[in-house]
């Protein structure tokens, strides 16, 4: 009979020791949706700043990883785009954040490739064009492509709807995007998750993230910011 496995199970405080000044921080989440918000709001009460963070974009001023660089905490951003964000457009054009982009795929893949332990891809989008100036380039099959290195950090924040202690992960809906991905591509990976159940709960057709990928769980405290679609109430 097999020893069983420690419990992930840890505690916020743990999580934040991991995330210091100046390190590269790996998010999952898209506008917002599948940002884990209880790491975020501890990450904004720690004070943590000189950020390098890799993630499909830059949230909404006040929703998810946008808080961070609404308060100055970000000094480059790795992402698709920051459009919904203008504090980010802001920082960007007076110089005081650097912002690289790649599409949106090409940023999955990237990603992906740094989870599987890839070096990087290959691929034609920007071959001919200022993309592709200082950038190592190879000829397949009498195709030019552009070599783009894989992406990791130092460590991934991940948000799921269920955890288990071994760390297997299950999203909701639209709120899996780039959750899995990022989860594989970290050093270090946190998940923070809305509910942990017991050992043997989840369905194992229903994990998306295998345990393997995810180094701590916390429990979230649920979403405190109203989404830019919500309506609010008008009182008199």
């Amino acid at each position: 009979m097999h020893a069983s496995l420690p419990s992930k199970v840890s505690t916020l405080e743990e999580a934040l020791s991991r995330i210091n000044d100046g390190c590269t921080l790996m998010y999952g989440g898209f506008g917002g949706i599948g940002n884990p918000p209880t790491l975020i709001d501890g990450l904004m009460a720690k004070g943590v700043k000189d950020l390098t963070i890799i993630g499909n974009d830059t949230g909404f001023p006040h929703i998810g990883i946008g808080r961070l660089v609404t308060a100055g905490r970000v000094k480059k951003v790795i992402a698709s785009h920051i459009g919904s964000n203008p504090f980010a457009g802001q920082k960007m054009e007076d110089g005081s954040m650097e912002v690289e982009f790649f599409p949106q795929g090409t940023l999955a893949e990237k990603i992906r490739a740094g989870g599987v332990g890839l070096g990087g891809i290959v691929l034609d989008v920007g071959v001919g064009t200022m993309m592709a100036e200082g950038r190592q380039t190879v000829v397949l099959n009498g195709t030019t492509y552009i070599v783009e290195p894989a992406l990791t950090a130092d460590v991934a924040i991940v948000h799921a709807s269920k955890a288990d202690p071994y760390g297997n992960l299950v999203y909701d809906k639209s709120g899996r995007n780039m959750n899995p991905l990022v989860a594989m591509a970290g050093q270090f990976t946190i998940a923070e998750a809305d509910e942990i159940v017991p050992l043997g709960d989840l369905d194992p057709e229903s994990i998306v993230t295998p345990g393997i990928f995810v180094d701590i769980i916390i429990p979230s405290k649920g979403v405190n910011w109203s989404w830019v679609w919500e309506k609010k109430a008008v009182t008199e």
